[in-house]
């Protein structure tokens, strides 16, 4: 391999899925069972899932199939509706407001994705009775017969509406700017609720909104009308198999070479490894438990589940490699982005989640083993008593507060690690140095109650480096493989 940056952009692609060409996206795009569920002709889809899961990623491709069938399909981004709604103490008003000011943006995207113009007073008629499929439907019969003004028609597109009266709306980064605020909270449930309003009340009217995890789970726990829309949320979560097979697949497709989601998926992890030779070492000439295993065991027991952090974990090394002039990606490569992979992940993690926790980086940072933990304890593992005894010691001088007003007890904060994937539940397998873990994704317990099942509990190994540099090949000894893989 040559790792110059245009070919590792080609390898690996872009950290974020708005970035990339779509055509190049489409070439190498993995159809996770979780795509099928948003790409179809139900009428409300809420894609629930993680920060770099790929949300945006299968939004774009859904999107884009659509107009490839000549379908009405139309981008919302939040600077396109962030005035639609006042806050306001009262809910109903809110869901009111959001039904009036989607329904407009709805109809003028509409327009003018097939090049037909309307005027103002046109435009403020749509908010009359609620009848969007209708109004659309009305002015596309109208365009056929030249009533009203316009550009070149896309009359292909035009023709396939009327005969299915079907438009797809995708909303998507709400979390943008997102606070975790009470009126925050209760603008988000708004506009859920008004969703779902404006999809019964209009046959056709298909539309999906992208969530972060996070944004929904202190929806669904705050605000009990939500269960109404409960039926429409789809969790996108990965396995550790899918997410080898995504990264085969990205190679594949930079060689040239075509496989379909499902042959990938049927191989052995072994035979998806293969794929990799061409740009990693096979094997990984670590530390302790993880010295000569298979490079891609390694690479899914750093990531939490997010094709991001493999892209980004892959792109770093990549550059080393380039660096120190190797053709392959060798383990030195590795071994000297762990530090900085590590302190990027603690500072993605701060970010996505200071909304809801504001002193997040006092509690992670809170989470290093202290001397006698490294003396007497497996570092970086607890028990569900000493996890709150660890956590206790956190908040001795200074209690937490979440961003919506109500101070943080031990179990919520212990709740809260787990939810953001700082700590994952491990138990060992019977008769083997593997270790099963376990993922929030993996229960989706809507709560804020911990839930102890009879698991350790760890931190993730994507933070470990940044809690402990100062002896990271001690890591090495007390970090298990993942049994997943």
């Amino acid at each position: 391999m040559n790792f110059t940056e245009e070919n590792i952009r080609k390898l690996f692609g872009p950290e974020a899925a708005e970035d990339e060409n779509i055509e190049r996206l489409k070439e190498y795009y993995f159809k996770s069972d979780v795509y099928d569920l948003i790409h179809n002709d139900l009428p409300l889809r809420i894609l629930v899932g993680h920060k770099g899961v790929g949300k945006s990623a299968a939004f774009k491709i859904s999107c884009e199939e659509n107009r490839n069938k000549k379908r009405v399909a139309i981008w919302i981004r939040p600077d396109d509706i962030m005035e639609l709604c006042q806050e306001s103490t009262n809910l109903l008003q809110m869901i009111r407001d959001w039904k009036k000011g989607l329904s407009e943006i709805i109809f003028q995207k509409v327009m003018e994705s097939v090049g037909i113009h309307i005027d103002s007073e046109l435009g403020q008629s749509i908010t009359w009775t609620g009848k969007l499929i209708g109004k659309i439907t009305e002015l596309f019969k109208d365009a056929f017969e030249q009533k009203i003004s316009m550009d070149v028609i896309q009359s292909d597109t035009i023709r396939a509406y009327l005969a299915s009266n079907k438009v797809y709306v995708y909303i998507d980064d709400l979390d943008r700017g997102w606070k975790g605020t009470a009126p925050g909270i209760q603008r988000i449930s708004a506009l859920l609720n008004a969703s779902r309003d404006l999809t019964n009340d209009n046959p056709g009217l298909c539309i999906r909104i992208s969530l972060r995890s996070d944004v929904y789970f202190l929806v669904r726990t705050s605000d009990e009308s939500t269960d109404k829309i409960e039926g429409s949320v789809i969790w996108y979560e990965w396995t550790q198999h899918q997410i080898l097979c995504m990264l085969a697949k990205r190679i594949q497709a930079y060689q040239g070479n075509y496989m379909s989601d499902r042959q990938l998926l049927k191989l052995p992890q072994f035979r998806i490894a293969e794929f990799y030779n061409d740009v990693f070492d096979s094997r990984f000439l670590g530390y302790g438990k993880w010295a000569d295993v298979p490079t891609h065991k390694v690479l899914a027991s750093m990531i939490r589940r997010r094709p991001r952090d493999l892209v980004k974990l892959c792109t770093m090394a990549a550059r080393t490699a380039r660096e120190n002039n190797h053709d392959l990606v060798y383990t030195d490569d590795w071994l000297d982005n762990f530090d900085s992979y590590s302190q990027e992940r603690l500072q993605d993690t701060v970010n996505e989640y200071k909304s809801e926790l504001p002193d997040i980086e006092r509690l992670l940072l809170g989470m290093r083993p202290s001397k006698r933990e490294r003396r007497t304890t497996e570092e970086f593992i607890y028990t569900s008593a000493e996890l709150f005894d660890k956590i206790n010691i956190v908040q001795s001088k200074q209690p937490f507060t979440f961003s919506k007003g109500t101070q943080a007890e031990v179990s919520e904060l212990a709740a809260f690690l787990y939810k953001i994937n700082f700590l994952v539940a491990r138990k060992k397998c019977d008769g083997q140095e593997a270790i099963d873990r376990r993922y929030f994704e993996d229960h989706k317990y809507l709560s804020n109650r911990f839930v102890d099942f009879g698991y350790q509990w760890e931190v993730h190994p994507a933070f470990r480096w940044a809690l402990y540099p100062e002896a990271a090949t001690d890591i090495f000894d007390s970090l298990s493989i993942d049994a997943e893989i």
